[in-house]
């Protein structure tokens, strides 16, 4: 039998000694009953004894209301009923007892298994808090590499646009220069054509003329006094007209030398050129084998006017 169940029906037990013993139910207390029984808890013993004062109520009003036979009776009924349901709270409550413990037992296997179950999760959460803090640091090394990757493709993007601006500009500026330069040259050819191709005249004009003037004095020196000053004068005309010519290849040897020095500030022009492309070389790596082909071209190109100095002094030999 549970301490409970012992308790409250000690406590009925009690109470109605002391009433038998002359105590008015009424005057009944806990600490009375306490006294009497010594077990279990105040409140235990003061929810019993209330509900056996109400009891009691009932029945002295049952009792006075009733015949006094059909209230013994009743009464004698109502404490059998009495008597059956403390049995079966009795029995009920040593049920409920074994399943007390029983579920105590369940309970004390639950907190064992959620003790163990909350290791695990500890144990779960210590190795998930590991895990993210792996993945945040791989997170922010990806992140950070992202960020290397995309700052180098920036990097070369850059370098290749301005690779292009630089050989648009270095192949811009090559063009222009062979374009002014083969405006240049044909210039100089044809003026120098024209200046060499008048001067041939004059000197063949001038050959014919003396040729015939020396012709006409060779057949008239036995001529008159007169044919003979006319034959002089004649040829201090063809020697004024020589000194004229001579003057003319002079003016024409000066416009050669003006043509020398332009061909020199070509020239001087290829050779900056070339210096520009060597510092466009060494700035930027993957120019060089354009570059030296440039080299290649602007060499060759440097051959011409050599060739076009030579042409120019010959009249002068």
């Amino acid at each position: 039998m549970s301490r409970i169940s012992d308790t409250r029906i000690r406590t009925r037990k009690a109470a109605a000694q002391l009433v038998a013993s002359g105590r008015p139910a009424h005057e009944l207390t806990v600490d009375l009953i306490y006294a009497e029984i010594r077990q279990g808890s105040r409140t235990t013993i003061n929810d019993e004894l209330k509900l056996w004062k109400d009891e009691q109520t009932r029945n002295d009003a049952l009792a006075t209301a009733l015949p006094p036979a059909v209230a013994t009776a009743m009464l004698s009924v109502w404490a059998l009923a009495v008597e059956r349901g403390e049995q079966v709270y009795t029995q009920r409550g040593d049920e409920l007892e074994v399943e007390a413990a029983a579920a105590i037992t369940r309970a004390g296997t639950l907190e064992t298994a959620n003790a163990e179950l909350q290791a695990e999760v500890r144990t779960a959460r210590a190795q998930l808090g590991d895990q993210q803090a792996r993945l945040a640091a791989l997170l922010a090394d990806h992140a950070q590499a992202q960020a290397g990757r995309d700052a180098a493709l920036r990097l070369a993007e850059a370098s290749v646009a301005e690779r292009d601006a630089v050989r648009a500009q270095s192949e811009q500026a090559l063009h222009d220069m062979r374009s002014d330069h083969r405006r240049e040259v044909e210039t100089l050819r044809a003026t120098h054509a024209e200046h060499e191709a008048a001067l041939r005249a004059e000197v063949d004009r001038a050959t014919a003329r003396l040729e015939g003037v020396q012709k006409r004095v060779m057949l008239q020196t036995e001529g008159a006094r007169d044919a003979q000053r006319r034959a002089e004068a004649a040829l201090s005309e063809v020697r004024k007209r020589n000194e004229q010519l001579v003057g003319d290849v002079e003016r024409i040897s000066a416009d050669a030398a003006e043509q020398r020095r332009l061909a020199e500030r070509h020239e001087k022009l290829h050779d900056r050129v070339t210096q520009e492309a060597r510092e466009l070389r060494h700035e930027r790596d993957d120019l060089a084998q354009q570059v030296a082909l440039l080299q290649g071209q602007l060499k060759a190109r440097e051959k011409s006017p050599s060739a076009r100095r030579t042409r120019v002094s010959r009249p002068q030999t």
